[in-house]
């Protein structure tokens, strides 16, 4: 017991050496930018894969969450613009995010067209150098444009409100209650399945990406001193049929960016149900930035919401 704290405060204590380390130091872990062909760089991939989903990492954020929210409730201004930032972020994400659903629309159409009036087997973008694929190809890529509907909206989606929620005591309860409620959603399902979800999702994206395949078992020193010799890009493009979309990988990315909005999320949120607990039901919807309907619509979501 005693040793499960000192370690946790070690690593807090840490998390400030290594922020300003890395933010000093970018060459260690972004020196592959460039590309892979020396061994510095080889290393520096390994380090970044390694410090993605490590303990230091999250220590780190931890670190930084904690610090923010202390200064938050010492001044409430500094937690009302950290909320007003992470739900900007979520907004700006989902509204251009949601685009790829006209995209996906307006791709089905052609595939329509092309297979059953012109009876092509082959649809070509672009001049020059087409971009030339079998039609079951931009088939199967529909369903990319679906993935970053639900991953890149996700928080934009909360923030409008259009989430369906399962309420079975929320209704019931004081304005307070449900701040707290809310407060404690964000902190232990919202936060904690987010870092869950990360820490294997990080490594399931780069397990795709790369080769030899890097797990979180794997120690930093194991990663520099042997693996990286034999490091290269091994990007996956695999598909599920011989002429089909064969750009998976793009799937493990949104994955571990969808993570990210969710975390980033979860704090705005918890952030907005304390200040609101604080201030009561006069600052609900506080500096809230939501899409506004047309004057025919707005009258159908109060009427739908007034029989709910």
């Amino acid at each position: 017991m005693i040793d499960g704290i000192g370690w946790f405060f070690q690593n807090l204590a840490l998390a400030f050496y290594n922020f300003f380390y890395a933010l000093t130091n970018p060459a260690t872990w972004l020196g592959w930018l460039g590309g892979i062909e020396t061994q510095e760089a080889k290393q520096s991939l390994m380090r970044f894969i390694y410090y993605g989903g490590s303990v230091e990492f999250f220590f780190v954020i931890f670190t930084a969450f904690i610090v923010l929210t202390i200064i938050g409730l010492w001044k409430n201004s500094v937690m009302w613009g950290s909320v007003r930032v992470f739900e900007a972020i979520g907004n700006t994400v989902g509204r251009v995010a949601a685009w790829a659903g006209l995209l996906m629309v307006l791709q089905q159409i052609m595939i329509v067209f092309v297979q059953r009036i012109f009876a092509s087997a082959q649809i070509s973008l672009g001049f020059g150098l087409p971009f030339a694929k079998d039609v079951s190809w931009w088939a199967e890529e529909l369903k990319l444009y679906n993935a970053i509907v639900v991953c890149l909206c996700v928080s934009y989606t909360f923030i409008q409100g259009g989430h369906v929620r399962v309420d079975l005591v929320y209704s019931a309860v004081s304005y307070r209650t449900k701040k707290i409620i809310d407060m404690c959603g964000a902190l232990l399902f919202m936060m904690p399945a987010a870092v869950l979800t990360w820490m294997y999702g990080w490594y399931f994206l780069w397990r795709h990406l790369t080769t030899p395949k890097v797990s979180a078992s794997d120690d930093l020193e194991r990663l520099l001193q042997a693996k990286w010799r034999a490091l290269r890009w091994n990007v996956e493009t695999i598909g599920f049929s011989p002429n089909g979309f064969n750009a998976y990988f793009l799937f493990k990315i949104l994955l571990v960016l969808f993570t990210a909005l969710v975390f980033i999320h979860a704090i705005a949120f918890f952030y907005r149900s304390y200040l609101e607990w604080k201030e009561g039901p006069e600052s609900e919807g506080k500096y809230l930035d939501r899409d506004v309907l047309g004057d025919e619509d707005a009258e159908l979501v109060h009427h739908i919401e007034e029989h709910h």
